[in-house]
């Protein structure tokens, strides 16, 4: 029993070292070792400074507006050349847009030598509207071909807008037929593409030229000739007159000074023929373009203010087309005319009358309109005498004895 208790009391006595022990240890830990149930401040970190973005400045409505137009493409040294050729070929020197002089035309082969043009002299002021009629084999195709620069000159001078085409290049030629002239041609085969539409044949030289807003312009085109309500027709889906208004706004395309037709009316029947005129006549007056119509339809020719007849390679009359009023006073006193004039008004006359006047070349030389020469009986190669009358400015030719 003894020695149990003193095993408890040894016992008691480790624990209560041991306690004793770890209170010693806890008083001698020094503050800083102390475990804080407070979590930890961290210091704040400084903001680094960012730049101040800078405000946009109010720009100027004049600034505004520079910033938005775009960029001028410098052109080439070689493009700026060809335009200003093109330029110095189509810009107008004289009030005169044809005027030739004594003009040849000789065709040459082996064995024989035509002359279709001898000497003719023709004169067109811009903006006139000029029919020229002739017999076949007269010239008036021959001078049509070298207005259009698609044939040249043998000899003499052929001015078109100041500008000789004699001293022409090549290049010359090739400017001057993209951007001076436009062409009609009677057959229809020469002016549409038969499988493109009616449209699209007007866009084709645009496209070639390489312009832009080509459909604006083909549509603004085909409704100045009338064919507004046509644009996706074929050539087979048109009638003949149909055909030649658009050949007419193809001819248009490319703004021409100059238009040139050749028998446009040749293959069409009475209306369609005036209504060709009529379109004709309305470009010529809207738009100030010079027509030269090449015919030989008399009916037409005669509602054209200006008519000129080729003979024989050369220029024989022309047909000018004057009121009562001009004619009298050339004619008459001034009185006289008036009181004439107010006659004709009354009776409902025409305001117009076709007058005939033949040409005299530079040489002096004239030809006498043939319905002249066989009421009095002359034929070529005879003699005639010629008296002059100073007193009333004539010149009276009868056959010699």
């Amino acid at each position: 029993m003894t020695d149990d208790k003193d095993f408890v009391l040894e016992k008691d006595t480790v624990l209560e070292e041991t306690v004793a022990e770890a209170e010693n240890a806890t008083e001698e830990t020094p503050a800083s070792e102390e475990i804080s149930a407070e979590p930890v401040k961290e210091k704040p970190k400084k903001k680094s400074k960012e730049p101040k973005e800078k405000k946009p400045k109010d720009k100027k409505p004049d600034e505004e507006k520079a910033e938005k137009k775009p960029k001028e493409k410098k052109l080439s040294k070689k493009k700026q050349r060809i335009l200003e050729h093109e330029q110095e070929i189509t810009a107008p020197t004289t009030e005169y847009a044809i005027e030739c002089e004594n003009l040849v035309k000789i065709y040459k082969t082996e064995q024989i030598e035509v002359v279709a043009l001898q000497g003719l002299d023709l004169k067109v002021k811009r903006g006139e509207l000029v029919a020229i009629v002739g017999s076949s084999g007269s010239g008036k195709s021959t001078l049509l071909n070298m207005l259009g620069g698609l044939d040249k000159p043998s000899a003499g001078s052929l001015n078109v807008n100041g500008r000789n085409l004699l001293k022409f290049t090549e290049e010359d030629y090739m400017l001057y037929k993209r951007n001076m002239v436009g062409f009609v041609w009677q057959n229809n085969a020469r002016n549409l593409v038969p499988y493109l539409t009616a449209e699209q044949n007007v866009e084709l030289p645009m496209l070639l030229q390489g312009q832009k807003q080509r459909r604006e312009r083909a549509l603004e085109l085909l409704d100045a000739v009338g064919l507004s309500h046509r644009i996706n027709s074929r050539l087979d889906q048109m009638s003949g007159g149909e055909q030649q208004r658009v050949a007419i706004a193809i001819s248009l395309a490319n703004n021409p000074q100059i238009l040139l037709a050749d028998e446009p009316t040749g293959s069409v029947d009475t209306k369609t023929s005036d209504q060709l005129l009529q379109v004709f006549k309305d470009l010529n007056r809207t738009r100030g373009i010079t027509i030269v119509i090449v015919t030989h339809d008399m009916r037409l020719a005669k509602q054209i203010d200006r008519v000129i007849a080729i003979r024989d390679g050369r220029t024989s009359s022309e047909i000018i087309k004057k009121t009562h009023a001009e004619i009298m006073r050339e004619s008459m006193s001034l009185e006289e005319a008036d009181e004439a004039l107010t006659k004709s008004v009354t009776e409902g006359e025409p305001d117009f009358i076709s007058e005939e006047l033949v040409v005299l070349d530079r040489t002096g030389r004239l030809q006498l309109p043939k319905e002249y020469l066989e009421e009095l009986g002359m034929k070529g190669g005879d003699r005639v005498k010629a008296d002059l009358d100073k007193e009333a400015e004539r010149i009276y030719i009868r056959k010699a004895e």
